[in-house]
């Protein structure tokens, strides 16, 4: 359990009114700082931090209303409650825009002081746990843009620094979202190629007939629609490293040329008559085990030794669960940037539902919960009820399923599977194929077939 006692600096310029209340929270399990005035409740800050002030708003010199908003602009996160014997509704107001946690008035009811003081209890507890996060991350947990400090993770580690070490080419393996391609840019920002480009390519969303353009370029007139001249992925990539993602997806008529370019470093661009020399680092991932995508013949057994040099292999969330509050935090940060949003972090409540959660979706369902969860919050903390209802259903959507009428055609029963395994693996072809025992290309067509018998073609 976190701890649960507080430093607490009263500042009550009655000494008579400031000794029972200190007494009061003493009583209570707390530490007192007792203040009669602003400049001493100062001094008391720098040399004591107090997790929570209780002052008064009528003092000598300073006002209660000056001091909250000196405390606030020290530190945002500290809870201060405000008390008076000329409460008003004006003061009220002035006192929560301020940043109060609460306004009281005398003579104090000390039954709501109390629950005041052990709701800032359990956010001061959460602002501990939420800060040692943070001070790890500003400590660098991971590996360049990679976030975790799991036993997977430091294994993986040592071989990315092994790799980064070298100009090899590797094949990246892990389920989808677990971050192949953020794997692939930190050996790039690692290695010496780090101030050359990176370039990432998905063999899986690239149409068969444009797949060998992109690679390798073409020229002005090389097929109908190229009215000009296009570098590949190769060219561009000079200098740096070229991401080939999904690559056991790559079609098997495709795969001897790349072998041959991968072995002798030039290129000709579609409808080109000169070779094109380049240097470039080649990593490769498939969400298959590659040596079962040799075997199924989707990826040439020589093509695989050409980039299997070194294997990463990306552990799934599920086995590195120590890294979910880490992760949680890390996105926590980035969302706050990109929305401009000040939530603080998770409470535990919150985070204890995606501890216990599977995480099929790996890493990138983790990210995207984590944005809803501070669209919704919007500042403090993300509480359960922040969360996607899956989630706080204990987890059921993490084996969906489907109910199909009996009657339904065996095209429609087939389309609808598509479509909610689509649904699950977020629209990612590549998995859903995998998932289902399919060509990305039978799904493309399929969808494509499905889209025109409703007009959305």
């Amino acid at each position: 359990m976190p701890e649960k006692r507080l430093t607490v600096l009263v500042v009550d310029d009655e000494p008579a009114v400031r000794e029972v209340l200190a007494m009061r929270v003493e009583d209570w399990g707390h530490d007192v700082v007792a203040a009669a005035d602003a400049d001493e409740a100062d001094a008391a800050i720098r040399s004591r931090a107090p997790d929570v002030v209780i002052s008064d708003v009528v003092l000598p010199g300073t006002s209660g209303l000056d001091l909250l908003r000196r405390l606030k602009g020290d530190d945002p996160g500290r809870p201060v409650i405000l008390i008076t014997a000329h409460g008003s509704i004006d003061a009220a107001v002035e006192a929560m825009k301020g940043g109060a946690q609460d306004f009281l008035t005398k003579p104090l009811d000390y039954g709501k002081l109390r629950a005041l003081l052990e709701a800032a209890a359990e956010d001061v507890a959460q602002r501990r746990q939420t800060r040692a996060l943070e001070s790890r991350l500003d400590d660098g947990a991971g590996l360049g843009s990679l976030v975790g400090q799991s036993r997977p993770m430091r294994e993986l580690f040592r071989t990315i620094e092994l790799l980064a070490s070298s100009d090899a080419s590797a094949i990246i393996t892990g389920e989808s979202g677990t971050g192949k391609e953020v794997v692939a840019r930190t050996v790039h920002e690692l290695s010496s190629r780090r101030n050359g480009p990176f370039i990432a390519v998905n063999a899986a969303a690239i149409p068969e007939g444009l797949i060998e353009s992109e690679l390798f370029g073409h020229e002005k007139g090389a097929f109908t629609g190229a009215v000009r001249s296009r570098p590949g992925c190769f060219e561009l990539a000079h200098g740096g490293t070229l991401f080939l993602d999904e690559i056991a997806e790559m079609p098997a008529a495709l795969q001897p040329k790349l072998l041959r370019i991968l072995e002798d470093g030039r290129a000709r661009r579609l409808g080109g008559d000169r070779e094109i020399s380049f240097d470039v680092r080649v990593l490769a991932a498939t969400n298959r085990p590659p040596a079962t995508a040799v075997r199924s013949g989707r990826l040439r057994e020589d093509l695989f030794y050409r980039l299997n040099v070194f294997e990463l292999v990306v552990p799934p969330l599920r086995e590195r669960m120590a890294d979910v509050p880490l992760l949680a935090q890390h996105f926590v940060r980035e969302f706050n940037r990109k929305h401009q949003m000040s939530v603080e972090g998770f409470r535990d409540r919150a985070l204890a539902l995606l501890e216990a959660y599977p995480w099929p979706g790996n890493v990138r369902e983790l990210r995207n919960v984590v944005e809803r969860a501070v669209i919704v919050a919007r500042s403090g903390w993300i509480e359960p009820s922040h969360l996607p209802p899956y989630l706080r259903a204990g987890g059921g959507e993490g084996d969906p399923t489907i109910v199909l009428p009996v009657g339904i055609s065996a095209a429609e029963a087939e389309m609808r599977l598509i479509l909610k395994t689509l649904e699950h693996v977020g629209d990612n072809k590549a998995e859903a194929a995998r998932r289902l025992g399919l060509d990305v290309k039978t799904i493309r067509n399929k969808l494509k077939a499905y889209q025109e018998s409703r007009g959305e073609a």
